[in-house]
């Protein structure tokens, strides 16, 4: 290949079309009788000028269209098919420019030659050769690996990345795990990839937590397309996964079924919940900052930390020693009730109408919470056989600094509520860490799907205020959102708008229409309607067009029928060095929620 990008990019494929308009951005082509061209194959052209070097268009084909020649009436068609009427079937093709080198905006020469884009002139014209490092995302339809620029994901140019689709078919999931994947063993992230550390909530069946046993059904073909991608096909090799503990369970036996093994238990002791103020998530819906109460809210967060002291697992609050989330709520009403203390925690200027309003949810919250905030488990020492972590550390707390490289928290078993204040209270603990930590490395990658429960478009919540400040300024600090959605037309704009990475799915009709799809050409809106698994339109600030791909079946199993052997250290976890059988669950995942 020359220095103009041209000579020997591929196959002729046909010449630009002559009977519509060519401009710099947008052109036709003719495709020869001996040929074809497809959506999404990627084109090159040559502009020659007097005086000046030849101008080199490349793009993607955005539309292909057929249609006969000659044929006058729609009719026509039956004559022309029994040859009596003359006509000829011609194809063109939509192109739309991906790069203009040198940049010199002058549109392709009606009857210039068209060739397919290969090699060097493939790369070229997706950019490719411009990006340092390059993070592969999947196939496209040519065969041939699709790049995703690092700059764009890891807060060097941009951060964070957006995946919308409907459920079950979209795979969101499923492209989040391997794009991590991707990221942690392409060595796009350098010496960093060893410390980089993601955190996935899981909350959709028990699927993310196989992520480091090797998925049994994979077979060579699989293997040969991980190849071509330059990443070897295996599990995630360091995971460390958390569940809450079961209901009325006093020892704290992580509530799973299909794993049994390698599994923790996570919760917040009494003392935990009063003194680090967590009391506005357990009222995380986005309703509930539109109400007065959660003046009341707050009021009563401020007296608990000031006044609750620890007590033998529990807290004591003025001389009452409570052992129990409801204990503690009960405790609370009680003194809400009592006209002589309910100005010290309200506040003197708040009615007791409203004062009720919060009594009345906060009541609520004990059946959902009462497992999740315990007066009755103490912390406790390492996982048996893990020297990183030093006996006397409070395990049962997410903190993705002192875990493995990819930390599950399963939600799929927690009721709404109660997964509003896990995912609350962990991204909280976490980006305040990084805020004190002062600097980016090692980076922080947090997978959470449903983004549009957690920061709707309206209201606010604290939930919604730490995801914002996580789009806003987690770049800075390291943390990068990797957010799923179905709709991203209810996700709050801020969020999706800082997302340098937009991905897209099989859509919903609907939802296809919206504004935030305006990224998609007409075309690929249609196709993304009935997209298979597995296929994704990925929209990058490097590429002007989305590029379709297609990932490769996961490495690591997505179910418990698919995992193969579990690695060693899955069986040296808390939970198990108490109990060996305290995991042991009847029955397994459902094939039908997998996406693949």
């Amino acid at each position: 290949m020359t220095d103009d990008g041209f000579a020997g990019p591929g196959e002729e494929v046909g010449r630009v079309l002559g009977t519509a308009d060519a401009t710099p951005l947008q052109f036709w082509t003719a495709v020869s009788p001996t040929s074809y061209l497809q959506l999404d194959d990627v084109v090159v052209t040559r502009r020659e000028l007097p005086d000046r070097e030849p101008v080199t268009i490349a793009g993607v084909v955005t539309q292909v269209r057929a249609r006969h020649e000659g044929a006058q009436f729609d009719s026509d068609v039956f004559a022309i098919a029994d040859g009596t009427l003359p006509a000829q079937v011609q194809e063109a093709a939509e192109i739309t420019t991906t790069r203009v080198d040198p940049e010199l905006y002058v549109p392709p020469s009606p009857g210039a030659v068209v060739h397919r884009a290969e090699g060097d002139a493939r790369a070229r014209a997706l950019h490719f050769d411009r990006m340092e490092r390059r993070v592969p995302m999947g196939m496209g339809r040519d065969g041939v690996p699709v790049y995703l620029n690092a700059d764009f994901l890891d807060g060097t140019r941009g951060a964070h990345v957006s995946i919308s689709g409907i459920s079950g078919v979209a795979t969101k999931t499923s492209f989040a795990t391997f794009l991590l994947y991707s990221v942690f063993r392409s060595g796009v992230l350098g010496g960093d990839a060893v410390n980089a550390k993601a955190l996935i909530f899981n909350v959709k069946g028990e699927d993310l937590l196989f992520l480091d046993h090797p998925n049994a059904r994979l077979d060579e073909s699989t293997r040969t397309a991980y190849s071509r991608l330059g990443l070897t096909a295996a599990a995630f090799p360091d995971v460390r996964v958390y569940a809450p503990p079961r209901v009325g369970d006093s020892a704290g036996t992580p509530d799973v079924s299909s794993r049994l093994s390698g599994v923790d238990s996570f919760y917040w002791t009494l003392t935990e919940f009063c003194a680090d103020r967590l009391l506005p998530y357990v009222f995380a819906d986005a309703d509930d900052e539109r109400q007065q109460y959660t003046m009341v809210v707050h009021s009563v967060a401020a007296h608990l930390a000031r006044y609750a002291q620890p007590a033998d697992g529990g807290v004591s609050i003025d001389g009452v020693r409570l052992g129990t989330y409801a204990d503690l709520v009960d405790h609370i009403v009680e003194q809400l009730n009592d006209d002589e203390t309910r100005g010290d925690w309200a506040g003197s200027a708040v009615g007791l109408g409203t004062v009720n309003a919060f009594a009345r949810r906060l009541i609520g919250s004990k059946k959902d919470l009462s497992r999740l905030i315990r007066g009755d488990l103490g912390s406790r020492g390492g996982a048996l056989g893990r020297g990183d972590l030093a006996p006397a550390q409070r395990t049962h707390s997410i903190n993705t600094a002192e875990s493995a490289q990819v930390t599950v928290v399963d939600l799929h078993n927690l009721p709404d509520r109660a997964q509003r204040f896990v995912v609350g209270v962990t991204l909280k603990s976490e980006f305040e860490r990084k805020e004190k930590a002062g600097t980016a490395k090692p980076l922080l990658f947090v997978v959470l799907d449903e983004l549009n429960k957690y920061a709707p478009r309206e209201g606010s919540s604290p939930i919604k205020e730490v995801l914002l400040d996580i789009a806003e300024r987690g770049r800075s600090l390291g943390v990068i959102l990797v957010g799923a959605q179905q709709t991203a037309s209810e996700v709050e704009r801020r969020i999706v708008t800082n997302s340098a990475i937009r991905v897209v799915g099989r859509l919903d009709p609907a939802e296809a229409s919206r504004p935030e799809y305006g990224f998609l050409p007409p075309a690929q809106r249609q196709r993304a309607l009935l997209a298979k698994p597995g296929t994704m339109f990925v929209n990058q600030p490097d590429i002007p067009v989305p590029l379709c791909l297609e990932f490769p079946f996961p490495a690591w199993a997505t179910r418990v029928s698919e995992a193969g052997r579990a690695p060693a250290h899955t069986l040296r976890s808390i939970t198990q060095s108490a109990d060996p059988f305290a995991v042991v669950g009847s029955g397994g995942g459902s094939d039908d929620d997998i996406p693949f």
